[in-house]
C-alpha cells in the first residue's frame, strides 16, 4: 500500500483505522458484505480529494481495488478532481471517467492544463500494480443504452468523476430509461460526495433520495466537506440506514452500519447496532457530536500551537440603512469597500525584491453577479492616494467561457503559491509587466468576484473582504487566505461586511438568499452580522467551529 508523506500521514491513519475496524468486526468472516457510511470532515488544504480515494480503496472488498463514484456539484471541481487522480493516483483513460456535461468547458479545461507539477498531497501512487476491468455484462443486451462512448465510460471506468446530475437520473425512474445507466453504475460502485453541503434547497432532498438508494443497492456511502453540520449528517445517515435495512434484509443479512468519522486529527470508527431506526439515528447523532466537540477543541489547541493563519473583523455599515436612495447606498458601499482594501493592503503587502515595490493580492467576494460588476467598475473608476496604483478583474459565472478560462489559468498560474511563499506570483511574466509599469509605492492586485471562487480553487490570497451569504461561506472563502502558508497572522486578514446589501435594501425580505440559507418562512430576526455571530470568536480565529458544532442559543 502506498504511503502519504508528511503533513498527509493522516490520510494512512484514517485507512489504518478501517482496516482495525474490518479485522475486529469481520474476524471470522474474510469477504463480508456489511453498510458502510463515512463522514470526511478534514480541513480545507489538508488533502480531502485524494484520502476519499484511499479510504474507499481500504473498504473495497479486498481492500485493494478501486471502483467508485465521486460525485461533485461544480463543472470546473470535477475536472480539476479528474486531474489530480491522475497525477497522483496514476489512472490512465480506461481507468477514470471524467464526465461533466458540457464539451466546450472540457475542452478548454484540457487545453489551459500546464505542464507545472501539482503540489503534492502524497508523492506516491495510491495503487501498487495497474487497474484491470473487464465488463461481465454483455453489451449486445444493453445495445439501446450503450449508444456512445460517454455511455461505456459511464458503466466501465473504475473510477468516475462526474457532476452529480449524472447520478441523479437513477432515482428519477419516471424519465424513460436514462435512469439505467447510472442505476447500472451505482449497482456495482460505491459513492462519495464531495463539498456535499454546498448544495441547498431541494437539491439536498434530491442526495437523500441517492444516498438511500445506494443503501438499499448495498453499496458504502462517504460525504465529504470540511463544514458538514450535525443536522446534514444525521440526516444522510438516517437516508442511508433506511437504504441498507431494506437491502440486508432481502438477503438475511446482518443490519449493523459501519461509522467512520473522519479528518487531520482523528479517525473513529464504530459498529451502528441498533436496530431501530430512531434509537439508530439517536447512538448516530450522539457519537457525532462528541466527534465534533473533540474535533473543535483540536482545532483551538492546534491554532494556538502553531498560531493563527486568519482573523476577522466586521466592518461597520449600519449608518446606510438611513439612505433612502439605492444608488447612493450602493456606491457608499462600495466606498467603504474600497478603503478597506486600502487599510488591508497597508497591514499585508510585501516588497517585490526588484523593484521594492510594496505588492498585495486580495479578493472581495460579493454574493451576485451585477453588484460583483458594478463594485468592478467603481474600483477602476475610484481615486486612490498618489502613491498607490491598483489591478482590477473581475471573477463570475456569466463571464463569457473563453475569457473565464483564460482568466482561471492566468490565477491559477498567479496564486496556487505551491513554494509556500509568493516567489510564483511575483515571478509570474504578467505581474511583472504591472510592476514595471507603475511608479507608485504600493500596486494592489484584487480579484472581486461571486462565490464561484469559494469552492475548487486552490488559490492563496492575502486579505479578503467578504458580503455574507452565509456562515459557510465565509469559512470556505477564508480558506482561500494565506492557504499555502504556515506563518500566522497578529491583526486581522478578513473583513465581514456588518451588512450585504440585500440586507441594508429591507429588513422584512430574506437577505440570505441566492445564494443562502434564508427564506421567507424562515426570516432572520436581524440581518446584522454583528449580531449573527460570535465577533470575539471571529476575531480571534475564522475556523468551521461554529458550522460542525449546533449553536444552542435561542436567540438568532
Amino acid at each position: 500500500k502506498a504511503t502519504s508523506g508528511s503533513p498527509y500521514i493522516w490520510q494512512d491513519k484514517a485507512t489504518d483505522a478501517i482496516i482495525k475496524w474490518k479485522n475486529e468486526t469481520f474476524a471470522d468472516n474474510p469477504s463480508p458484505l456489511y453498510g458502510f457510511f463515512a463522514v470526511n470532515m478534514a480541513s480545507t488544504g489538508c488533502g480531502k480529494t485524494f484520502a476519499n480515494a484511499k479510504i474507499m480503496q481500504t473498504l473495497s472488498k479486498d481492500g485493494a481495488s478501486l471502483r467508485f463514484i465521486l460525485a461533485l456539484g461544480l463543472r470546473t471541481l470535477t475536472l480539476q478532481t479528474g486531474d489530480e487522480y491522475r497525477e497522483r493516483i496514476g489512472l490512465d483513460e480506461t481507468e477514470l471517467a471524467v464526465l461533466i456535461g458540457s464539451q466546450a468547458v472540457e475542452t478548454l479545461h484540457n487545453q489551459s492544463k500546464t505542464n507545472d507539477d501539482f503540489g503534492s498531497e502524497s508523492i506516491e501512487s495510491l495503487l501498487t500494480g495497474d487497474v484491470e476491468y473487464e465488463s461481465s455484462i454483455s453489451e449486445s443486451r444493453l445495445s439501446v443504452l450503450m449508444r456512445d462512448e460517454k455511455s461505456r465510460k459511464l458503466l466501465y471506468s473504475p473510477v468516475l468523476s462526474c457532476t452529480i446530475d449524472y447520478m441523479m437520473l437513477a432515482t428519477e425512474t419516471i424519465r424513460g430509461g436514462r435512469w439505467m445507466l447510472p442505476f447500472l453504475r451505482l449497482m456495482s460502485s460505491d459513492l462519495v460526495i464531495d463539498e456535499i453541503d454546498d448544495f441547498s434547497g431541494s437539491d439536498l432532498i434530491a442526495i437523500g433520495r441517492l444516498i438511500h438508494l445506494a443503501g438499499m443497492l448495498g453499496r458504502k456511502v462517504m460525504i465529504s466537506s470540511a463544514t458538514i453540520s450535525i443536522d446534514m449528517a444525521e440526516g444522510y445517515f438516517r437516508a442511508y440506514k433506511e437504504g441498507w435495512t431494506l437491502f440486508a434484509q432481502s438477503r438475511n443479512l446482518p443490519t449493523p452500519i459501519g461509522c467512520a468519522w473522519i479528518d487531520e486529527f482523528n479517525t473513529l470508527v464504530r459498529s451502528n447496532v441498533e436496530l431501530s431506526l430512531e434509537k439508530s439515528c439517536i447512538l448516530y447523532q450522539n457519537t457525532h457530536s462528541e466527534y465534533v466537540t473533540k474535533r473543535s477543541q483540536k482545532i483551538v489547541k492546534h491554532e494556538i500551537s502553531n498560531g493563527v493563519r486568519r482573523k476577522g473583523q466586521i466592518i461597520a455599515c449600519e449608518h446606510l440603512l438611513n439612505e433612502e436612495s439605492g444608488v447612493i447606498k450602493e456606491q457608499a458601499y462600495f466606498d467603504l469597500i474600497k478603503n478597506e482594501a486600502l487599510n488591508l493592503h497597508y497591514q499585508h503587502s510585501y516588497p517585490d525584491k526588484e523593484t521594492g515595490i510594496q505588492v498585495s493580492f486580495g479578493c472581495i467576494r460579493i454574493a451576485n453577479i451585477e453588484p460583483c460588476i458594478s463594485l468592478f467598475q467603481y474600483l477602476q473608476a475610484a481615486s486612490y492616494p498618489n502613491d498607490v496604483d491598483i489591478r482590477v478583474m473581475s471573477y463570475h459565472s456569466r463571464q463569457v467561457l473563453i475569457l473565464r478560462s483564460e482568466q482561471e489559468k492566468h490565477l491559477d498560474q498567479v496564486l496556487k503559491c505551491k513554494s509556500k511563499n509568493r516567489t510564483e506570483a511575483l515571478s509570474n511574466p504578467i505581474i511583472r509587466t504591472h510592476l514595471h509599469q507603475t511608479d507608485a509605492k504600493h500596486l494592489i492586485f484584487i480579484l472581486v468576484c461571486t462565490p464561484v471562487e469559494e469552492i475548487g480553487r486552490d488559490h492563496d490570497f492575502d486579505y479578503a473582504i467578504i458580503e455574507p451569504s452565509s456562515y459557510r461561506s465565509i469559512i470556505q472563502l477564508a480558506g482561500r487566505v494565506r492557504r499555502h502558508r504556515i506563518e500566522p497572522v497578529n491583526r486581522a486578514n478578513i473583513s465581514l461586511m456588518q451588512f450585504n446589501l440585500k440586507g441594508l435594501e429591507n429588513s422584512d425580505r430574506p437577505a440570505f438568499i441566492h445564494p443562502g440559507y434564508e427564506s421567507q418562512e424562515m426570516l432572520l430576526k436581524t440581518h446584522n452580522i454583528s449580531n449573527l455571530v460570535d465577533v470575539a470568536m471571529l476575531e480571534k480565529s475564522i475556523n468551521a467551529i461554529p458550522r460542525i458544532c449546533k449553536n444552542r442559543s435561542e436567540e438568532r
